[in-house]
């Protein structure tokens, strides 16, 4: 799996017990055959791309208090690609 989307997966597993729609996400990664982050953004719904809309740029932050720049770039991919 691609780094980037990797990042993603594990950010998908925390919101996979209070959301259905973050844990519906972690699946269809999951059980995807997606090879880059491009792949999976195509792949989405309105519904999905709204539901990391929302919770992506939390994460990026997060991801920036505690100076992981790494996560936080592999995460921004993701996000700039929705728009």
């Amino acid at each position: 799996m691609d780094k980037t989307l990797g990042y993603l997966r594990e950010i998908l597993s925390n919101y996979s017990d209070g959301h259905s729609e973050g844990r519906h996400l972690y699946r269809k990664l999951s059980e995807g055959n997606f090879s880059n982050e491009g792949d999976f953004v195509r792949h989405l719904t309105q519904k999905e791309i709204n539901f990391l809309n929302d919770m992506l740029p939390r994460e990026i932050n997060h991801a920036k208090e505690e100076q992981d720049e790494k996560r936080a770039h592999e995460l921004n991919e993701v996000y700039e690609l929705l728009f």
